[in-house]
């Protein structure tokens, strides 16, 4: 068994949610009593958010690969970091990094490419919508990547930032994503939406906006988290 390091705090919600699911996933796969080992290292997501403002990606890397370092020290075998929006200096963090790190944005494009889809939505903060890492990754595994406007970029990132990240879930705001949702698959013709922001679970989980199915990044991400926990 390996003992697996999450990098978190990016967002606090969400490393709940992690911290929750690896857990099930694992006394799921192992029905005998036990329970897995992992670290987690609940870093600064104000620090590391003004970095990505200010396109200060070099240090963004730099600041991740310390938080890795201690990980790697402490005992983790492998790495992951449980949120989206950092996976935008993930390349370069991978190439520096003194453990394997898992990624959610690979881990979610093979979800998508082993139901079928090739014409996916994607919801997230602003960065990780208009960043490329989601768009690269999928285009080589052939699936096109669609996203709301400005516009409704702009209203997503905000109540992301002023409402999910802290725990708040609005019914009005849980409507107005679907709604944006619904556009995506009416106007732009997706089949399936990527949740690639790890606290959108927590407003869109179990919801099927349009009949199309929702990729729970999070989720999937626990799950290859828990496979390579549980890998000899």
């Amino acid at each position: 068994m390996k003992t697996a390091g999450i990098i978190g705090g990016i967002g606090p919600e969400s490393t709940i949610e992690y911290y929750r699911l690896i857990i099930a996933a694992y006394r799921q796969q192992k029905p005998d009593g036990s329970y897995p080992s992992f670290l987690i290292n609940s870093i600064d997501m104000t620090k590391m958010l003004d970095l990505i403002e200010a396109n200060e990606l070099v240090a963004v890397t730099e600041y991740l690969l310390r938080e890795v370092q201690k990980l790697a020290k402490a005992g983790a075998d492998f790495g992951a970091l449980a949120s989206n929006t950092p996976h935008l200096v993930f390349d370069a963090l991978r190439r520096q990094s003194p453990i394997p790190l898992v990624s959610i944005v690979e881990t979610a494009c093979e979800a998508v490419k082993a139901i079928g889809l090739k014409r996916v939505g994607l919801l997230g903060t602003r960065f990780t919508m208009q960043g490329r890492f989601y768009a690269d990754v999928f285009s080589r595994a052939g699936i096109t990547l669609v996203v709301p406007t400005m516009d409704e970029q702009a209203y997503i990132h905000s109540k992301y930032m002023s409402e999910l990240v802290k725990g708040l879930v609005l019914a009005e705001t849980r409507e107005r994503l679907l709604a944006i949702v619904d556009r995506l698959t009416e106007n732009e013709g997706i089949s399936g939406l990527i949740l690639g922001g790890t606290e959108l679970p927590m407003i869109l989980g179990g919801a099927t906006g349009a009949g199309i199915p929702f990729m729970d990044t999070t989720r999937i991400h626990v799950e290859r988290i828990v496979a390579q926990i549980l890998s000899p």
